[in-house]
């Protein structure tokens, strides 16, 4: 006998009335197939924008191989080394917020595209990389000493994408500002951490979402004609734009760019095997959370928030020995609003944004 309707004998996670997360926000949990297990051995890579810092974060203290290629000297202090974004990442490429500059970077490290811009300056005479203007706290001391550790910083990237079996990228954004000369594109405007804008030189790019899936398709089929092996894991950064070059409201500007990011990433997984959508954008933002995940200036996402999508990640993605999440996850119910600002203190990620407002 046919179903009366299509919607008869459908699971629980298809209906939304049958979701646990209306009367128990902490067991809302939208992860419904993973087509591959991350073992302990497989070595990551994680890069995207500043959420993706929290993901390498967790994957790093939770029994992964966190793969880093770029690391510091050994006679550099760990706090120097760290406030220099060394382990942040696993090459010390920054944020990295559309699929256009994670293309570029590509392209720039193994040779393929030699932008025309290559460094910024600023009143001091230190030197900015216009490519990770705030990878370095003191910056460079001359643009020789900047061209240099740009040398390593591309060895390390193509150890990375030669090495890696995972490769985890979070989408943050679609707005960018673009040199007009090659169509080099950089996190933030020249003016913010460095440089000078020029508005005849300058432009701003909101790429669509033929744009994105393009480059993101270009990314994957070159990474994997070098590794063939490597599985591709998406997310979309839930932390919304900091502000937005377009006139109209930054909270219009960031509707449109997760739902760009997010329709792209939808389109890129569907067409490329082992490669998955992890839904950290829909587990930090939905109506289960009741905006818990988020901190008292409605865009930083609680320790609590990232600890519900780690826990997640690593109970569907994680082989056996992994499932748990580290001490520090609680569930909403429980945790104090005490432990909650304790914990936000400690959770501090580079986010070049951060320097618009400033």
């Amino acid at each position: 006998m046919s179903k009366a309707h299509p919607y008869v004998g459908a699971p629980d996670y298809q209906i939304w009335k049958k979701e646990p997360g209306i009367s128990h926000p902490e067991a809302f949990d939208p992860v419904t197939h993973a087509s591959f297990k991350i073992q302990k051995s497989d070595p990551v890579v994680t890069a995207g924008s500043c959420f993706a810092q929290h993901v390498a974060r967790y994957l790093s203290t939770s029994g992964f191989n966190f793969l880093v290629t770029e690391k510091s000297h050994p006679i550099v202090h760990a706090e120097v080394a760290e406030k220099s974004n060394y382990g942040t990442f696993s090459a010390r490429y920054g944020n990295i917020y559309t699929a256009r500059q994670l293309r570029q970077l590509l392209e720039r490290a193994f040779g393929l595209f030699h932008p025309i811009e290559s460094s910024w300056h600023l009143p001091s005479g230190v030197t900015i990389d216009p490519f990770r203007p705030q990878i370095q706290e003191s910056g460079f001391i001359s643009t020789r000493d900047l061209l240099l550790d740009r040398e390593v910083h591309f060895e390390a990237v193509r150890n990375a994408v030669s090495q890696m079996s995972v490769f985890v990228f979070t989408l943050g954004l679609t707005e960018c500002w673009e040199d007009s000369r090659d169509g080099a594109v950089f996190p933030l405007a020249p003016g913010v951490a460095g440089g000078e804008f020029d508005p005849s030189i300058y432009r701003l790019r909101n790429c669509n979402l033929e744009e994105i899936v393009t480059d993101l398709d270009w990314c994957i089929s070159f990474i994997r004609n070098i590794n063939p092996g490597v599985r591709f894991l998406f997310t979309v950064s839930p932390v919304p734009l900091n502000a937005t070059a377009i006139d109209r409201h930054v909270f219009v500007s960031t509707t449109y760019s997760k739902s760009a990011l997010r329709v792209a990433a939808e389109q890129i997984c569907n067409s490329h095997e082992l490669c998955d959508y992890f839904p950290s954008f829909e587990i930090i933002t939905s109506p289960y959370a009741r905006g818990k995940y988020y901190g008292p200036d409605c865009r930083s996402v609680t320790e609590s928030g990232v600890a519900h999508v780690m826990r997640l990640f690593l109970k569907h993605y994680g082989e056996d020995c992994c499932h748990t999440a580290p001490s520090n996850y609680l569930s909403p119910e429980s945790e104090t609003q005490k432990y909650i600002r304790e914990m936000d203190k400690v959770v501090e990620v580079l986010c070049d944004e951060e320097r618009i407002s400033n």
